[in-house]
């Protein structure tokens, strides 16, 4: 990895509004966007850290032994002129919210909420975890506190998930399944007779009649609110794919971890996407300038624990050398963006100084 690349990671997310950490499980993700948070209140910024993923991680990274809450926590940091926030996604109460927010009084809202249907996909439904990642993103970036939002993503194949959610939901509301839900209300009808319609007829036979009464009721209720949705859905495409965001690939010296971080950085240049800057962690170390082999000639040429030393400097040297390798397909892979290496610590990072010291080593401060 060169210098130049290398220094590089703090010009690549100069100015940037909005993080996307992305990578593969158990590669240091959310430890990386807790850091990345840390240096951007260092740097002056109010940052908020969300995390989409519902287990601790962030919270035990952060040192926060009451965990995080569905609201934006604000994190004590000692010399530090910025600010520094963190949450956890709360999915059913950030559709709650969304409904009251389109909904065009307390009635259709109440109608909504209280509707079986609805309670049922508010948090177990595929793609509404992701939808509503994005619109916390998006309510986020328009909150005044911030000015730059970190979101620490699922692994890989679940963060495509929601990045394409604003995507998925646009084509749903054109999905001829949901116009043909929305038609008595359209019509004005205040009764809608299953049996008239033979999409429904043959889909009640499949999901019982009492499931599709209910969600043909919420459909119902849903009535004028689709347009809020749809833009709120164009507005998190734009954000996005905007100059201001930045998608920064983590990943660990493994070949697991680097394909799939590759292929992921494959399928954001599908989305016309592109990866800012790549973090590999849990690097080993390099001890002196020597190489494997100088280290195994030292180790012929000396007797008693100098040639035990030296024959250690070469199984490490052998290590670094072969780390390199493995990283080295995802190096040329993402060729302009930023590159920066974590070393291998003695243990797992539960505080703010162990956060301070991967910072130390990202941003090249000694």
């Amino acid at each position: 990895m060169s210098a130049k690349r290398r220094s590089g990671l703090a010009g690549a997310l100069h100015g940037a509004e909005v993080i996307v950490c992305c990578g593969s499980g158990g590669v240091g993700k959310t430890t990386t966007a807790a850091v990345l948070g840390i240096e951007a209140a260092r740097d002056g910024r109010r940052v908020v850290v969300v995390t989409i993923d519902p287990a601790r991680r962030l919270a035990d990274a952060l040192g926060l032994t009451d965990g995080l809450a569905a609201e934006p926590h604000h994190i004590e940091l000692a010399d530090a002129p910025g600010e520094l926030w963190a949450m956890m996604l709360d999915t059913t109460a950030t559709f709650d919210g969304l409904v009251r927010r389109y909904a065009a009084d307390e009635s259709q809202a109440r109608r909504i909420l209280d509707n079986r249907f609805y309670r049922n996909i508010a948090g177990a439904l595929s793609g509404t975890q992701e939808y509503m990642a994005a619109e916390t993103l998006h309510a986020l970036h328009g909150d005044e506190r911030f000015d730059q939002v970190i979101v620490d993503t699922p692994p890989s194949r679940n963060a495509l998930d929601f990045l394409e959610a604003p995507g998925v939901l646009t084509r749903f509301l054109d999905h001829k399944l949901f116009k043909v839900m929305m038609l008595p209300a359209r019509r004005g009808m205040g009764v809608f007779n299953l049996a008239a319609q033979p999409v429904l007829r043959a889909t009640g036979k499949v999901v019982g009649s009492d499931v599709l009464a209910d969600a043909v009721a919420f459909f119902q209720a849903f009535a004028g609110m689709e347009s809020g949705f749809r833009e709120r859905a164009d507005d998190v495409l734009a954000l996005l794919r905007s100059d201001v965001t930045r998608f920064v690939l983590v990943a660990s010296p493994r070949h697991d971890t680097i394909d799939e971080a590759m292929w992921f950085a494959g399928q954001l240049a599908r989305q016309d996407l592109s990866v800012s800057a790549a973090i590999v962690n849990r690097v080993h170390p390099t001890f002196g300038t020597w190489s494997a082999q100088q280290a195994r000639k030292r180790a012929g040429e000396a007797s008693g624990p100098a040639a035990a030393l030296w024959r250690n400097a070469a199984e490490l040297a052998d290590i670094v050398a072969a780390e390199r390798g493995v990283a080295e397909p995802l190096v040329k892979a993402i060729e302009g963006a930023a590159l920066a290496e974590v070393p291998l610590l003695r243990g797992d990072v539960h505080d703010l100084d162990g956060l301070a010291q991967i910072g130390a080593a990202l941003f090249d401060r000694q």
